[in-house]
């Protein structure tokens, strides 16, 4: 594996289990109110368009996997941490468990959108591939991101905001496909020029 690739997979890791701690963080942009999350979540997708164009389905499901399981072992590390018993002279209990006390359902379902969503980001990303060739890069881009989320979607909210209505569940779901699905359309000539520079100094799979 070359080193751009190892780098892509480290930083993939790292924005998903960022993503994770930043959901914690509330914020508003206009009448819109997200989460920080929303910051650095898509930018995984990215990159795993990046991975799944330059180097195959193969590779980016390998390091789903491996996000995946980096995820776990942080998380399951957390919990440890956060039980162990604090110094008397520490006051930062509560600040420390606002942070990493996890919700069990949430984190289940975030973990389950994750693997499901990011894995149909790359396989549709790779069918793509198969049927255009090099062609068409921004239509694959913009698809694959755009039925990842979705499945990323319609499988966290109903598990993590199970009981809070469905018309409800409809306008999160619908607002946050919408909002990150245009985070990449936004993103995306930096995303080709990237893919560009990746497949000048890598062998094309």
């Amino acid at each position: 594996m070359s080193k751009k690739f190892t780098v892509l997979a480290i930083l993939f890791c790292v924005c998903l289990i960022a993503s994770n701690l930043f959901e914690t963080k509330i914020f508003t942009a206009g009448i819109i109110t997200l989460t920080g999350g929303f910051v650095l979540f898509p930018v995984s997708y990215i990159l795993n368009d990046c991975i799944s164009e330059v180097y195959g389905f193969r590779k980016a499901k390998f390091v789903i996997w491996a996000a995946f399981a980096m995820n776990a072992f942080f998380v399951l590390s957390a919990q440890l941490v956060r039980i162990l018993p604090g110094a008397s002279f520490w006051d930062g209990q509560e600040h420390f468990n606002y942070i990493f006390n996890a919700n069990f359902r949430i984190t289940v379902a975030s973990m389950l959108a994750f693997i499901t969503g990011s894995i149909m980001n790359a396989k549709v990303m790779a069918r793509m591939k198969a049927r255009d060739g090099e062609k068409r890069f921004g239509a694959r881009a913009i698809l694959s991101s755009l039925a990842g989320e979705s499945i990323d979607s319609l499988v966290f909210f109903p598990i993590a905001f199970f009981g809070v209505g469905i018309m409800n569940l409809i306008q999160m779901m619908a607002t946050q496909i919408i909002l990150k699905t245009l985070y990449e359309v936004i993103l995306l000539p930096v995303t080709a020029r990237f893919v560009r520079f990746l497949k000048a100094h890598e062998k094309k799979i």
